[in-house]
């Protein structure tokens, strides 16, 4: 490697992480507002399935122990996917916003690797907001000190799982057709992730079983609770590590792709 090649690298290093910086600083100015739109439905979900259904006895107090790793799962998963897909849609459509990035003296590929980046930090952000604020309205939170290590890798892995998927649909969507598509994807993504029930409970139900398999969330779900809460019955951490590294690799190549083709028409 030359001299030339190693400053080209380093200057390309520094615009990124300037790039990076300034997304962040951007949402650290609108955090309250961040926190509101990602975090208010899922605490929610939280407060009325587990404290609320728990209180008039139709659901047990172990309940909230169940749940409340769904709701991390949930909130990061969407949040990094929501982060990248709705504004990327609108850049490559209508404002074309994004050919400011493509202006960087950097590879066409690497505005996109940015891009789901931010998505992974403000995914697992919401999640460390999501867990205490969880464990209040609850009054309490399943944990465990040995866990935390598997924790922060399943919340790392999921945010990068849902800004991939994000990255893809947000150059596939029409900007017109945004809404329909985010109510055909999301709301089934939601409802089959294994965030309000564990998949093994679905034995009984085996075709709605082999649909949640289907579904990466169900495998951050699962991943989360055999941090925090392995007497639940869950799916082996490893194979939901190899799962979300699969999906996580698969999304990427497509979405990667999708991006340059479309940054480049």
């Amino acid at each position: 490697m030359t001299t030339m090649d190693i400053a080209a690298r380093s200057s390309q290093g520094r615009t990124f992480l300037a790039i990076l910086w300034r997304d962040i600083f951007v949402t650290g100015r609108k955090l309250g507002l961040f926190f509101a739109e990602n975090a208010i439905q899922p605490l929610f979900m939280l407060f009325v399935f587990a404290e609320v259904l728990q209180r008039t006895g139709y659901v047990s107090q172990a309940y909230g122990d169940l749940l409340l790793p769904g709701v991390v799962a949930i909130t990061t998963f969407l949040t990094a996917l929501q982060t990248v897909a709705f504004p990327l849609a609108l850049d490559l459509g209508w404002t074309k916003e994004i050919e400011d990035r493509l202006l960087a003296p950097l590879p066409t590929y690497l505005v996109a690797v940015e891009k789901m980046l931010v998505g992974t930090i403000k995914g697992i952000g919401t999640a460390i907001v999501t867990f205490p604020v969880g464990t209040l309205m609850l009054g309490s939170a399943p944990w465990r000190a040995s866990g935390i290590p598997l924790l922060v890798l399943f919340l790392i892995i999921g945010g990068w799982v849902g800004s991939a998927i994000g990255l893809t649909m947000g150059t596939i969507m029409a900007p017109e057709r945004i809404n329909i598509a985010f109510a055909l994807v999301l709301t089934p993504l939601m409802f089959t992730g294994a965030t309000q029930y564990p998949w093994r409970s679905l034995d009984t139900l085996p075709w709605f079983q082999v649909v949640t398999a289907a579904n990466p969330l169900t495998y951050l779900s699962e991943g989360i609770r055999s941090a925090v809460v392995p007497q639940i019955p869950h799916i082996a951490s490893w194979l939901c590590l190899v799962a979300l590294l699969a999906s996580g690799a698969i999304f990427t190549v497509i979405g990667t792709r999708g991006f340059l083709r479309r940054a480049i028409d």
